[in-house]
């Protein structure tokens, strides 16, 4: 079971999502949105019950998701120990009822589940530890 940080210790955890989003704006003005999604999914979801920074980490991940357009190009260069992780913010993306985003998920859901099957999607929702 995975140990969980405690409150206090969330604004290291911010601390981390904020340098890594100067990173993945980096890669994104580089026009390299896979190396930037895979960023973002680095030590994602933030092992933590604290929303500020589960919050803070969708919007990383958000950001990076709504700038992928070449889907065949994410699933090519995507390691497949993330595909679970990107599930779980693409429910979370479909989630917040926002058309764009919805649009964007839903494509990319698509090609998810075409590469990494149904099970993918029955591991994302059927776990209860990593939320994002």
């Amino acid at each position: 079971m995975a140990e969980f940080v405690e409150a206090d210790n969330a604004e290291a955890i911010i601390t981390r999502i904020e340098h890594k989003s100067r990173k993945i704006e980096s890669l994104l003005k580089q026009y390299k949105p896979v190396e930037a999604l895979k960023t973002a999914l680095e030590g994602s979801p933030p092992q933590t019950k604290d929303e500020r920074c589960k919050s803070a980490n969708w919007i990383v991940v958000h950001r990076a998701i709504m700038a992928i357009k070449d889907f065949d190009s994410l699933f090519s260069s995507l390691d497949a120990e993330y595909y679970d992780v990107l599930m779980k913010y693409l429910y979370r993306g479909l989630s917040t009822g926002d058309r764009p985003t919805c649009d964007q998920c839903l494509k990319i859901h698509e090609k998810l589940t075409e590469k990494a099957g149904l099970g993918c999607i029955l591991r994302s929702l059927a776990d209860k530890v990593n939320t994002v």
